[in-house]
């Protein structure tokens, strides 16, 4: 090779590209926070650090220098002092607490210092304080019944809620060898028989707008209310909305309206249909109900409410966008062109100063202050090869329309058949989007695929975000099937392009990407090879395993007792015995929403089957592994495992990893 042919990225470079999220600016609109997240290979684990750019200066530079995270900063109200989360604690035992940095001195303080952990947290907006959510303190009961009887669990009727608590700065400063209690410490919320899951404060500082569900069981999910605390007189009011809330809640300027993301229909609905859902207003004092945006994707969430109206996000097909949402229901666009994705922004009270991280078609994120790009992450790309993302649509067999992103090699040549690989996103209510972001998928390194020959398709089926409510709702008892055929039929017209070879490609997916993967290793013999990643594969034994049952009679439509036959034929082990496909198997050994039975359960029936199968456990892992050296061990035995299939390419280094 000669010393100036350029190169694509090699799989630890992808993994080590940062990643960039959090960003949050200062009410002044002259500084900005951001965390940045980098692979530490000597230690196989990932760094999360707080960045600040200063706008005078016009300079970036790490706030967080200790080897040691820290993430969620949140600039002070009057712009000098930022808080963010970092583990403290002592030996293995460490949880997150707030900790204050001023951006001009060195010393930092601990705020807090809770067993379990802070999750979130937000300033008084006086300065003087901050709410923050934390789990709930054991109960004296509790701790008796230990030590008389040992450690059990009453499921489903004993819980650690999520609660609200407040402290103030001072009193920790005053009391540097303070033991936690009420003299620091103020318990809003704890003892009350709710999970915390967002909040907001109202500018006054007077009030606190909870978004809670009856327990953090993951069931409850579809059981969320909105509660109003007056923190300074104690009160607690429940709103009788009787919709199904999610995403996040904010309040007006002034405190009398909030909003938040609900449902269009009733509770009990749920349970048989996938729900559409929108943004509403609730004004406080009289009751009054406003849907402003009806027509959005379910996806628009609010941001912040500001002096010149509500920032939303909301995803439109392949796109992230951001704009200010006014009192008439109009929405003035911020993103200064409709391509991209932005991933998080953050817009001061008087709706002034924005900043956001966006990645445009063919880049990974950077960061904008008030539209002006502040970062160079692309500068990882030069002088590099990098494969070519483009939007295409087909038609399914049913005749609704299907996009996807293909993926092709930098000199791609349109009379050449390429060997095609399929990826699959997860959700299903998620999509692939053009963008270049390891966030987004860490487990199938399509750069080296492309430099190996391949031409990679990610198909947004039926059931994924970005294109209504209607495109949701098209996967309500048709999951497996239909969703083959939205991935057979992109197949097909890559293949009647000319540009794909029908004879050798490969499909592979993660979680929902997994469940389809199997469905494809199963129900069909269209494919080389698969790879099937933390997969459901019969939803039968999957509905009494899994952590969100609920999400299962969502798409359904009834539980497996009531309705046998829908949950037979849309189980991928229905089909087995036609199994014919190669099939490489990986899943997380402590996955809690697709368990690992599902896994064992394919292998065991393609093994007998004599169908060739490899089946990997990553210990420790869940859905996703916060070791970059497990990452390249998914990413490596996928390349390999498709090159060998395909190319016919030496599986000898395969067990070595």
């Amino acid at each position: 090779m000669e010393m100036n042919e350029k190169t694509y990225l090699r799989i630890e470079e992808i993994i080590s590209l940062p990643t960039l999220s959090g960003t949050t600016i200062s009410e002044n609109g002259k500084n900005v926070a951001f965390v940045k997240k980098t692979a530490n290979w000597k230690d196989n684990r990932y760094r999360n650090d707080v960045w600040i750019y200063e706008k005078d200066k016009e300079q970036c530079y790490p706030l967080t220098t200790r080897d040691i995270d820290s993430t969620h900063a949140l600039w002070s109200p009057d712009s000098r002092d930022i808080a963010y989360l970092s583990p403290a604690g002592d030996g293995e035992n460490k949880k997150n607490q707030i900790f204050v940095k001023s951006i001009d001195s060195y010393s930092v303080v601990q705020i807090t210092d809770e067993k379990e952990g802070v999750s979130q947290f937000k300033w008084d907006p006086t300065g003087k304080g901050f709410y923050y959510v934390a789990q709930s303190k054991e109960t004296e009961s509790i701790k008796k019944r230990k030590e008389l009887y040992g450690d059990f669990h009453h499921i489903g009727k004993e819980f650690q809620n999520n609660c609200l608590y407040y402290i103030e700065i001072e009193k920790v400063i005053q009391n540097d060898k303070y033991e936690h209690g009420d003299n620091v410490v103020y318990q809003l919320t704890d003892g009350k028989d709710f999970h915390v899951h967002e909040f907001d404060v109202s500018n006054c500082g007077k009030k606190v707008v909870l978004m809670a569900t009856p327990s953090p069981n993951m069931e409850d999910t579809i059981n969320g209310d909105l509660y109003i605390l007056d923190s300074k007189a104690g009160e607690l009011q429940k709103l009788n909305l009787n919709k199904l809330l999610g995403g996040s809640v904010c309040f007006s300027p002034e405190g009398s309206k909030i909003c938040y993301a609900a449902s269009l229909m009733e509770r009990d609905y749920y349970k048989t249909h996938i729900q559409d859902s929108t943004l509403e207003i609730y004004d406080i004092h009289n009751g009054e109900l406003f849907q402003p945006l009806t027509d959005f994707d379910s996806t628009v969430t609010p941001l912040r409410w500001t002096a010149r109206g509500i920032l939303i996000r909301w995803q439109h097909k392949t796109n992230y966008l951001i704009g200010l949402l006014s009192d008439n229901g109009s929405v003035e666009m911020l993103s200064e062109n409709v391509d991209g994705f932005i991933m998080d922004a953050s817009i001061t009270r008087d709706g002034n100063y924005i900043a956001y991280n966006k990645a445009l078609t063919n880049e990974t994120f950077e960061i904008y202050v008030d539209h002006k790009k502040i970062t160079n992450e692309n500068s990882i790309f030069k002088g590099k090869l990098k494969s070519n993302r483009q939007i295409i649509s087909w038609q399914s067999s049913d005749g609704l329309e299907i996009e996807g992103v293909l993926s092709t090699p930098v000199e791609f040549d349109a009379n050449k058949k390429y060997p095609l690989l399929v990826v699959i996103h997860g959700g299903p209510a998620w999509a692939s989007f053009p963008i270049f972001s390891d966030c987004f998928n860490e487990k199938y390194p399509i750069e080296q695929f492309i430099e190996k020959g391949f031409i990679v398709l990610e198909p947004n089926y039926r059931g994924s975000s970005g294109y209504g409510n209607e495109f949701l709702k098209a996967n309500y008892r048709k999951l497996g099937i239909a969703n083959y055929d939205d991935v057979i039929t992109g197949v097909d017209k890559l293949v009647d392009k000319g540009i794909a070879d029908k004879d050798s490609v490969g499909v592979m997916g993660w979680s929902n990407g997994g469940y389809i993967s199997a469905f494809c290793s199963t129900f069909s013999n269209r494919f080389k090879a698969i790879s099937v990643g933390g997969g459901i594969t019969n939803w039968s034994t999957h509905y009494v395993n899994t952590d969100i049952p609920y999400f299962i009679r969502m798409y359904l439509g009834n539980d497996p007792w009531n309705d046998p036959e829908i949950y037979t034929k849309t189980s991928p082990m229905t089909y087995i015995k036609s199994a014919c496909t190669p099939t490489l198997i990986q899943h997380g050994e402590r996955d809690a929403r697709v368990p690992t039975p599902n896994a064992y359960e394919l292998y065991q029936g393609l093994r007998d089957m004599e169908v060739d199968t490899e089946l990997i456990i990553y210990k420790g892992m869940a859905y996703s592994s916060d070791q970059p050296g497990v990452n390249m061990a998914i990413m490596k035995q996928n390349l390999m495992w498709f090159s060998h299939h395909l190319l016919g390419e030496s599986m000898e280094d395969f067990r070595v990893l």
